[in-house]
């Protein structure tokens, strides 16, 4: 009488296994330091009062949600072409080191791609979805923003801007970029723009590197010393944080990117434009100097 009772508790610890603990402890945990760090931020102490957290929300939601949706992007395509992978693991950080309370999100993938095509379809979906999302957040925070009449003549950090946040403050809002103090949604939205132009710089198994061999196959060595020389020339010219991302790709390519299981499969008209239209997209994201002194 006791077996039916063993094989349903063993069907229940299994079960437990299969649920998402850690993927869920990892997105509630990212939501708290993500929360904290706006709040911090903004001027609050949300350590002494708890209450105090809820000036975070709306930085951190929205910025959850672009994460969330771009990674989404990946594991909805890698499903689509029986790749198997992960859901998205989220990485908190020191909000009171790390001003957005996170290194971003990531899935795993666990087997290999089954062709150029697949390989295609899985490194553009996550940015594409990640970058609509991350317009839309933008647009609706610069609503929320307020335009000063003059800039600030005291130091503090400014924000870089791409051409699309140009283009965007300039639609939204009729003005230059300086004038602007973003709203939380909106700082958001320009870091989800920010972090889809990292993710779609063309090398390693970055996404803009998952594209790229996709594109040219195994040719893609030819590009990564062009890259590496830019980044190292705006460190140089202005902000430092470009000397980091040299080296890490430095690295990433060293490593190399490993084939599919089909690399003869062509990529065919269609995704071809499609890869012109994400290159478009990251030279309308991409920011020179992401963060400065001003004035």
């Amino acid at each position: 009488m006791s077996q039916p009772e063993v094989i349903a508790r063993a069907d229940v610890v299994a079960g437990i296994r299969r649920l998402p603990l850690v993927n869920a402890l990892l997105l509630a945990v990212t939501a708290l330091t993500t929360a904290m760090a706006s709040a911090l931020f903004l001027g609050f102490d949300p350590i002494s009062d708890p209450r105090q957290l809820v000036h975070g929300i709306p930085f951190a939601a929205t910025l959850i949600t672009i994460l969330l949706v771009h990674e989404s992007g990946h594991y909805l395509m890698c499903r689509r072409h029986g790749v198997a992978a992960s859901l998205p693991y989220f990485v908190p950080a020191p909000p009171n080191i790390v001003p957005v309370g996170t290194f971003g999100a990531f899935i795993r993938i666990r087997s290999r791609f089954p062709d150029r095509r697949a390989l295609f379809d899985i490194g553009a979906a996550g940015p594409w979805a990640g970058f609509v999302v991350a317009v839309a957040a933008t647009a609706i925070g610069l609503r929320l923003s307020t335009v000063l009449a003059a800039p600030p003549t005291e130091h503090t950090i400014g924000l870089g801007d791409s051409l699309l946040t140009t283009l965007l403050t300039r639609l939204v809002l009729g003005t230059n970029p300086d004038l602007v103090m973003l709203h939380p949604v909106a700082f958001a939205g320009w870091f989800g723009l920010f972090v889809t132009s990292l993710n779609l710089l063309p090398a390693g198994q970055l996404d803009g590197g998952h594209v790229l061999y996709a594109v040219v196959g195994r040719r893609t060595r030819l590009l990564p010393p062009v890259l590496l020389a830019t980044l190292l020339w705006l460190g140089n010219r202005g902000w430092p944080g470009w000397f980091v991302w040299a080296g890490i790709i430095a690295v990433m390519v060293s490593l190399g990117h490993p084939p599919s299981q089909d690399d003869a499969r062509p990529l065919g008209f269609a995704r071809v434009v499609s890869a012109g239209a994400t290159l478009a997209v990251l030279v309308l994201t991409f920011v020179p100097e992401p963060f400065r002194i001003v004035p």
